[in-house]
């Protein structure tokens, strides 16, 4: 595979000498076309190598994990695919949540004026009955 490719480069590599020392001008329609067959050649010589690689990491795999299965069953060791597919489930991608409707929106908006509602009459209510202490420790009722 490496061969083929490398022969590609020196091939196109010798056609753009040719072109710039001025050897046959008058082919460029079909330097065009044969550069451009000779792309897709080399774009399917690369897809081959990339298919052919993954088949053989695939099967690679395969015979880890029939080693790996081996090993559990000779140690009685139980597999624990539940707990790696339960990790990216808790963590959602905030960029894919679900947009809230106007609804959840206004709910969510006065849900939280209520809250500083509640806090402010709280915080007013605690500042009276201070207020109401110390006044009645400075009067004296007779």
């Amino acid at each position: 595979m490496a061969a083929f490719i490398a022969k590609q480069m020196v091939g196109n590599q010798l056609s753009a000498v040719k072109g710039a020392v001025g050897g046959d001008g008058g082919d460029d329609g079909d330097d065009k076309e044969k550069a451009e067959e000779e792309e897709r050649e080399r774009q399917e010589a690369i897809r081959e190598a990339e298919d052919r690689r993954k088949e053989k990491h695939r099967k690679m795999e395969e015979e880890r994990e029939k080693m790996r299965q081996d090993i559990r069953d000779k140690y009685n060791i139980k597999k624990k695919e539940e707990i790696v597919e339960a990790a990216p489930q808790e963590e959602p991608n905030p960029l894919m949540r679900k947009k809230k409707t106007p609804e959840e929106l206004a709910a969510e908006a006065e849900q939280e004026e209520l809250d500083d509602f509640t806090k402010l009459k709280n915080q007013i209510e605690t500042q009276v009955n201070e207020l109401k202490t110390q006044i009645e420790g400075k009067c004296v009722m007779q």
